[in-house]
């Protein structure tokens, strides 16, 4: 096929995706279902185009990550992070291995994995999604009481990197078992890649912020571009010397959007649609990557999964967790336990493994989309209603 082609089929379906948001969310539906079900559609042999490439679509799922991390850190205030990053950073990290223990251990139980896919498949959905999150939350104009809000929001930004260092390290045991991987050595390579990415990203944001503070570029139009390139350097710098690229793409995200006073609010329009467009391509690649004949056969094998992490394994995590807070109300606890929204992220998270040539992964990223499927539909939709209902929501 050639490049125009592909180019001319990628843009027609981001252009289908976009006319069909507006009804979606007249129904409720959420965006990322509306891309997702663009892709499927078009997809997989139905129009005589086949994709399968497990390759580029987790190249293009970890790129769009990225980018909406980065944004969601653009628009993320000093004052919210001073307010979350206690109780956010023990949900990002503590929540996140305890998530996967006790999942796992329900999975070994319910399906015939070994303990080491098990522990995989926890990992992949282990943390809470970024892009979900963000787009609820402001799509729907939801503010709660005591920072719940902000603490999601800060949690599901931040979550990602511990639940990416347990993927990677649990594919690499799972295709060499015998070579094992000691709790010493994630501990060690956990540390690494969380202050590589707070050092590099934090240098390059902060240095970034001074060069526009202080070179008046006269073209507005060159600050966003100038942002964008920064963001690169701070986060494929942190990833080269070892760094966790989507914990180094909000902090620099923070720290610029924070720190701009020239063309700020400009660049952060500039990166909202460049958000948009990266939520667009990822889940349009992932519905091209799944195969619906596919997912009918793991159908009711993901049902239970799906119900022992959105009422089991998730709150369980965060009730320990929130054990270091004690003044946090029981309200604040149960919504928050209760709203583990899984994304597009598990499922570029499954592909690793995928791409990696994992036995049985296949499986796992079906059963993740439906897990994904079923957590947008209820605790998506659950979000404004339970607010309510716990008296937790702020009457705009």
């Amino acid at each position: 096929m050639s490049y125009q082609l592909i180019l001319i089929c990628i843009a027609a379906l981001i252009g289908i995706g976009i006319l069909l948001h507006h009804p979606s969310r007249t129904f409720g539906i959420p965006s990322l279902l509306i891309f997702m079900g663009v892709g499927l559609l078009f997809g997989n042999g139905e129009f005589n185009f086949v994709y399968d490439n497990f390759a580029l679509t987790s190249l293009v799922g970890s790129i769009a990550l990225n980018i909406i991390v980065f944004v969601g850190g653009l628009n993320t205030s000093k004052e919210s992070v001073r307010v979350a990053y206690r109780e956010g950073g023990i949900l990002s990290t503590l929540g996140v291995l305890l998530t996967t223990l006790f999942f796992s251990i329900l999975l070994s139980y319910t399906l015939d994995f070994s303990f080491i896919h098990c522990l995989l498949f926890a990992a992949i959905v282990s943390s809470t999604d970024a892009a979900a999150v963000f787009s609820i939350l402001q799509s729907k104009k939801i503010k709660l009481k005591e920072q719940t809000d902000t603490v999601l929001e800060f949690e599901s930004a931040t979550n990602d990197p511990v639940a990416l260092i347990l993927v990677v390290l649990l594919t690499q045991l799972a295709l060499a078992p015998e070579n094992g991987v000691s709790a010493s050595q994630i501990s060690i390579e956990l540390v690494t890649q969380i202050f590589s990415a707070l050092a590099v990203a934090y240098f390059v944001g902060r240095v970034a912020v001074w060069l526009l503070n202080h070179i008046k570029l006269e073209e507005y139009g060159l600050i966003p571009v100038f942002v964008l390139a920064s963001f690169v350097l701070a986060t494929y710098g942190s990833e080269f010397i070892g760094g966790n690229i989507l914990l180094a793409s909000y902090v620099v995200g923070v720290v610029m959007g924070n720190g701009i006073k020239r063309g700020k609010e400009m660049t952060k329009h500039f990166f909202n649609s460049l958000s948009w467009l990266a939520q667009a391509l990822m889940f349009i690649a992932l519905g091209l990557q799944i195969f619906p004949h596919h997912l009918f056969e793991v159908l009711y094998a993901s049902l239970l999964p799906a119900v022992l992490l959105i009422f089991v394994a998730r709150p369980l995590a965060v009730q320990i967790c929130y054990l270091f807070f004690p003044k946090a109300s029981w309200r604040k606890r149960l919504f928050i336990s209760s709203i583990g929204l899984k994304g597009a992220t598990p499922i570029v998270f499954a592909l690793i493994p995928a791409a990696a040539g994992v036995s049985s992964s296949l499986t796992i990223v079906n059963m993740v989309f439906f897990i994904v499927l079923i957590s947008v539909f209820f605790q998506g939709a659950a979000i404004e209603p339970l607010s309510k209902k716990l008296k937790l929501n702020i009457e705009q």
